[in-house]
């Protein structure tokens, strides 16, 4: 099996889209299937399938300057394509590369597939853009229904894609490394680097943008603290609302992305993980807290009202209301037992979630697409 992907996420780019690429390129590893990546990014050395990754020019995004769209134009994109003989095309995103992508298959009459990983749309209300949403919605129809089957992380997103009319939808989740996020790294020395030996620690991971509602937790704060309760915010990552949370949140510690083992660590080390996204399409994030075994307080909105089970595993508060994200915090701060009884749940909860047999699944799929387009060129035309 050959596998061409188009992405704009590749590392060293962090994000959910990055992460879930990674662990396909794993899973495609270890079946030894031929794959190459078209993307506006390309991993360093130290990611050995490097070299299975055409960088193409690209663009800043109008929205966010640090997602790079590719330019397909000028790339002799056709001609590699041409060299690898793709058995089937497996599409990212709906940009100008995609596209690109999605015309060769139709021309050389390859399976092509995408996968759905953002609610761009949802985006548009933040920057001011709301009358554009019909036209984005639009655009996502023709696109994602020019292909074989969309591929949807989580139920919330394949039911939304249907409502929006797009036709052919399946899920593919999301999967976590249990053997990396573990309760066994909490690291009382961590705490203690940070002033907080003595107090909850309320976590945050993810790209400090505005559409992740992050003035939700931060508002919810203030709540907090008039009410008396003492505890540390650590913020892990960065991005344009850097500046305005760090005014925000005068006593947030923020040190920016951090990976691997020392991720881990941070996550078994806090108390309870806060979230209030409202346009995850899954929330990794969340599995990631909840295989270390803390418990998350997010919102009944996308992806992540799909994994929190509410008094179970987590809390979900309303969506954007920073009162109610604040009452479910307080719950878990002034019952801590409460607290540690959902994260030893929440561990059981991650266990479901196993790299190898989703994209194990995603890769049946693929086979299934491409069995089927072989039948098919097969089968001998009727004279006219």
């Amino acid at each position: 099996m050959r596998i061409a992907l188009f992405s704009e996420s590749l590392p060293p780019n962090t994000d959910g889209v990055v992460k879930t690429l990674t662990k396909l390129v794993e899973s495609m590893q270890e079946q030894n299937i031929n794959f190459h990546f078209f993307s506006s990014v390309k991993p360093d050395e130290s990611y050995e399938w490097t070299r299975h990754v055409t960088k193409v020019k690209s663009v800043p995004f109008f929205l966010y300057s640090y997602y790079q769209m590719g330019l397909p134009f000028f790339e002799g994109i056709s001609k590699q394509l041409d060299q690898f003989q793709p058995d089937i095309i497996h599409l990212c995103s709906p940009t100008l590369l995609n596209i690109y992508g999605l015309n060769y298959a139709h021309r050389k009459h390859l399976p092509v597939v995408t996968s759905y990983h953002t609610h761009f749309v949802d985006y548009f209300s933040y920057f001011g853009l709301d009358w554009l949403e019909p036209t984005g919605w639009a655009y996502l129809q023709w696109f994602h229904n020019r292909c074989h089957m969309t591929y949807a992380p989580s139920p919330s997103a394949v039911r939304e894609l249907r409502r929006r009319g797009i036709r052919d939808v399946e899920l593919w989740q999301r999967g976590i490394e249990l053997d990396l996020f573990s309760p066994d790294l909490r690291d009382n020395e961590l705490r203690r680097s940070i002033g907080a030996e003595n107090k909850p620690i309320l976590l945050f991971v993810g790209r400090l943008i505005n559409h992740k509602d992050i003035d939700v937790l931060a508002a919810a704060d203030k709540i907090l603290k008039a009410r008396g309760h003492d505890y540390k915010i650590v913020l892990l990552g960065d991005g344009p609302m850097r500046s305005t949370l760090e005014e925000l949140l005068p006593d947030a510690y923020m040190p920016g992305f951090v990976h691997g083992e020392a991720l881990a660590r941070w996550y078994a080390s806090s108390d309870i993980f806060t979230f209030p996204s409202t346009t995850e399409t899954f929330g990794n994030v969340i599995l990631e807290s909840f295989a270390s075994g803390i418990p998350a307080v997010g919102v009944a909105a996308g992806g992540v009202g799909d994994i929190i089970n509410h008094e179970t595993d987590g809390l979900i508060a309303r969506p954007k209301d920073a009162k109610d994200f604040a009452d479910q915090v307080e719950r878990l701060l002034i019952h801590p037992d409460f607290a540690r009884m959902l994260g030893q749940q929440a561990r059981f909860t991650a266990q479901k979630y196993s790299w190898n047999i989703i994209n194990n699944r995603l890769l049946d799929s693929y086979r299934a697409f491409i069995s089927q387009s072989q039948a098919n060129k097969k089968k001998p035309r009727l004279a006219a």
